[in-house]
């Protein structure tokens, strides 16, 4: 017997992209909760960082693809620390984080 060893293609990360893909627009488009649409942002942005290294990887862009997909992570990890002081700002004022409740913007 011999033992295969399975080898996912570029063809297996670009659908698990788009799967992350549509469940992040999905969450950002249905979602009424402000963490939610946060959540969702974050998938949308991974999955932008699977198909930029994804494409490093089985193509000839050496090493350009992985640092992009570095400098988005670090840019979402900022992302997500400046949303979340925003949330909480906007916590204090409303005692809300619904979207839909949230629809003064002046004070």
């Amino acid at each position: 017997m011999s033992s295969t060893i399975f080898e996912p293609g570029l063809n297996h990360f670009l659908v698990v992209s788009a799967l992350l893909f549509s469940l992040g627009i999905m969450a950002v488009l249905s979602k009424r909760n402000v963490i939610m649409v946060l959540m969702g942002v974050e998938l949308i942005l991974n999955s932008a960082n699977i198909n930029l290294i994804a494409f490093s990887r089985f193509t000839e862009l050496s090493l350009d693809g992985q640092m992009i997909g570095l400098f988005v992570i670090i840019i979402a990890a900022a992302e997500a620390a400046v949303a979340l002081a925003i949330v909480l700002n906007v916590y204090n004022r409303f005692k809300t984080i619904n979207l839909d409740e949230i629809n003064l913007l002046k004070g």
